[in-house]
């Protein structure tokens, strides 16, 4: 029984007597309370210890004891949607330009392909990813290696190739285009409707010498001030204008309207309404005011007072 947050337990070698004659054992409820609780959170940190039991596996340099913080990154990193898993497998690949096991990917970036079969799925069918039966490695469009194959394959296209296409190729790719366009071998233009780099081979059989003349006389030609007016010299030319002015102003003036505060409209003083201060006209400047002071009751008290 209880009596007083205590635990009577009968002992057959107790020297205390009961109250019915029979040896007890006098033991705190708080104290079984206490044990209770420590074997419960016991049982729950061994079944967290067996769930990251295989990725302690996988990391045997770290111990738990002082790696909490790394396991919650990893735990925040299996609660990423799907696509954001498979942008840090794709951007590990680009990155380290090597062929991958998932365990090795798991171990770099803690995206763990073999336990989730819809990141290890899609994996398998991106067009950037290239999976050998064993390793995951980035696949790149064009495959280049150096300076000489890049200009090898600008002149390829005449019409010229996106850089988008081409600056995964390699590590320094980016720094080979800028050599090649400080050379003076290819152009690099940007596409004013998609706003791409374009790289276009600039080749030196077709370089030819202006005389001066001709110079003077094109540099000579008076344009238009109004691009408006440029636009319609070309349409007439049979050509095809790069921008339209015209429709651009008209989406301008549209825009600058809208954006415009509206004004607000005064108010104006009738016979209905209700002046609060009507014992002081000079507030009120102007006739119409005047009118209204006629049908208010000011005289009476003006005079009183």
């Amino acid at each position: 029984m209880i009596m007083d947050s205590q635990l009577w337990v009968r002992t057959p070698n107790s020297n205390y007597p009961s109250p019915a004659g029979v040896p007890i054992v006098c033991i705190p409820l708080m104290y079984i309370l206490c044990l209770s609780l420590k074997i419960a959170m016991q049982e729950r940190l061994n079944k967290f210890m067996e769930k990251h039991q295989k990725r302690q596996a996988t990391f045997p340099s770290v111990k738990f004891s002082g790696d909490n913080e790394r396991l919650q990154h990893i735990d925040a990193i299996e609660q990423l949607p799907v696509g954001a898993q498979i942008k840090r497998v794709i951007d590990l690949l680009l990155e380290t330009r090597k062929a991958l096991t998932p365990e090795k990917i798991n171990q770099a970036c803690n995206v763990d392909i073999s336990s989730n079969k819809v990141v290890f799925e899609s994996l398998k069918n991106n067009p950037k990813v290239n999976y050998d039966g064993k390793c995951f490695s980035y696949k790149r469009k064009h495959d280049l290696k150096g300076k000489a194959e890049l200009l090898s394959l600008i002149r390829k296209f005449p019409d010229g190739i996106a850089v988008v296409d081409v600056k995964d190729a390699y590590p320094t790719i980016m720094e080979d285009l800028k050599a090649l366009k400080a050379a003076d071998q290819i152009w690099i233009v940007t596409n004013m409707d998609s706003k791409e780099d374009i790289a276009y081979p600039n080749n030196p059989k077709v370089m030819m010498t202006v005389d001066d003349d001709l110079k003077q006389m094109f540099r000579g030609i008076e344009l238009p001030k109004d691009m408006v007016d440029i636009e319609k010299e070309l349409q007439m030319a049979g050509m095809k204008p790069a921008t339209n002015s015209t429709q651009r102003r008209a989406v301008a003036q549209i825009l600058i309207k809208n954006t415009q505060p509206k004004p607000r409209k005064c108010r104006q003083l009738n016979r209905r309404s209700k002046l609060t201060n009507a014992h002081l006209p000079e507030l009120f400047p102007g006739y119409q005011c005047i009118q209204i002071l006629k049908y208010q009751p000011v005289h009476k008290w003006l005079s009183v007072s």
